[in-house]
């Protein structure tokens, strides 16, 4: 089965300066060794991104720098999903004059309980806000931050409705079965799972990749996994990409995951300032970076080079 959207994506983080701005010169450099590692894309202001720490006019910025640094507008995936419609229309149209057309959109999420009703007029509201058939969404499903989910009923309403637009799923619930069920249920809707371990099963049930938090790190290993999983041939290297991957996601997980996430991309850029995030998250403490630090070694955490 075809799926519109396919690949790893990295949700990549973004690095900050000393007065917490975003870092856009090594936001841009980390997107270029991310896609050299293997990554198919990058799934920017996303949660391990931060992005809704950053304002409107900020996210535009750090697409835009992406962009600049000549990044390719069909290799992003910004997050424009925001808690109100005319801010996400207008991020979204932002994308589109870039000449991004696929973004990751949370639902609104501060308003709880909501029902399905509810969603399917946000979506489409912004949908016709936007009035651009070049739109590919990803809905993005993360209900333990955002406080609601996005149903299987929801999905079939909006495909139903918006079958060129609404093109696909980003499950970071973290629960396969449900991802086995919108796989069966949709085919030809890209479910991208959205915690690393997930990439293989996801695979071999039929689905499209992953958009995760620890591709920051590890997106060779990914890409490995991607590959391969349909591939007997492929099993050992499959297993042992598979195993690494592991080993970093519970590393981060061991810690506050996006502090942990940041840090580790520090070592990977060998720049501590990496380790910087946005109130409401606090950076790990100097004995927490220590303790990483000593529990990264033995992982043969990879390297990154400034250019010169």
């Amino acid at each position: 089965m075809t799926h519109p959207i396919t690949g790893v994506y990295s949700a990549a983080a973004t690095p900050l300066n000393a007065d917490l701005s975003p870092n856009l010169p090594a936001f841009a450099a980390h997107c270029h060794w991310l896609l050299e590692q293997g990554c198919n894309g990058i799934a920017l202001l996303g949660t391990t991104g931060e992005a809704n720490s950053f304002s409107v006019l900020e996210r535009q910025h750090i697409l835009d720098a992406a962009l600049s640094a000549g990044i390719a507008p069909d290799q992003l995936m910004p997050g424009t999903g925001l808690p109100n419609i005319p801010e996400t229309i207008a991020l979204t149209r932002h994308a589109l004059s870039q000449g991004v057309t696929r973004v990751v959109m949370l639902p609104p999420f501060y308003y709880k309980p909501v029902s399905d009703e509810g969603l399917f007029a946000a979506y489409a509201r912004v949908i016709e806000g936007v009035a651009d058939s070049r739109l590919n969404i990803v809905l993005y499903h993360i209900p333990q931050v955002a406080g609601l989910g996005i149903s299987h009923d929801l999905i079939d309403r909006l495909r139903t409705a918006f079958p060129d637009t609404v093109v696909g799923i980003k499950d970071s619930a973290g629960k396969i079965e449900n991802m086995e069920g919108m796989i069966a249920r949709f085919p030809g809707f890209s479910v991208l799972a959205g915690a690393d371990p997930l990439l293989l099963p996801v695979m071999q049930m039929g689905g499209a990749g992953c958009i995760t938090a620890t591709s920051n790190i590890v997106a060779r290993d990914l890409a490995i996994v991607y590959a391969g999983a349909n591939d007997p041939a492929q099993a050992d290297a499959v297993a042992k990409a598979q195993d690494r991957i592991n080993a970093f996601r519970n590393l981060s997980n061991s810690y506050v995951q996006i502090p942990a996430i940041k840090a580790m991309v520090g070592h990977v850029w060998d720049d501590p300032a990496w380790a910087r995030t946005r109130p409401p998250l606090v950076a790990m403490s100097q004995a927490e970076q220590a303790d990483l630090a000593t529990k990264l070694a033995p992982l043969n955490t990879p390297k990154a080079k400034a250019a010169a």
